[in-house]
């Protein structure tokens, strides 16, 4: 009998240790530039949501219900909250959070002061493309 079989593992794993704290220190930046990332689509999605949150004459309807822009805003983001694991990009946000009832099913709709009704991820889509221009 030579010695028990786990010590050549236990050396193995060793000799691997460097290799794995040089990738881990390599992935710091990536990881870095993934949180700046993350930053900078929930500073989009705010923005989107001001967007309803500022439209003064109109309102949204969820589950056939109107609600002014501020409960809208409110809404949207606790929905934002709750769902957050589901959400890395701001088309994320507009198909998976606001887009319709996760009870229902029903279609979000923005109704303006004039009557003209508007899917809400239509509408903020048209923000969001509003928002890349003005950023370029």
């Amino acid at each position: 009998m030579t010695g028990p079989p786990h010590r050549p593992l236990r050396l193995r794993a060793l000799l691997c240790l460097p290799i794995v704290f040089c990738a881990a220190a390599a992935a710091l930046p990536l990881s870095a530039t993934a949180g700046e990332l993350a930053a900078e689509e929930a500073a989009r999605i705010e923005a989107l949501i001001a967007a309803v949150e500022h439209l003064g004459d109109a309102a949204f309807i969820r589950n056939g219900q109107a609600h002014d822009s501020a409960v809208a805003a409110e809404f949207l983001r606790r929905k934002w909250q709750a769902q957050a694991a589901q959400v890395g990009s701001v088309e994320d946000f507009i198909e998976k959070v606001a887009s319709f009832s996760s009870t229902s099913g029903r279609p979000y709709l923005i109704r303006f002061g004039d009557g003209r009704e508007l899917p809400c991820s239509v509408f903020l889509r048209a923000e969001r493309a509003k928002l890349q221009r003005t950023r370029q």
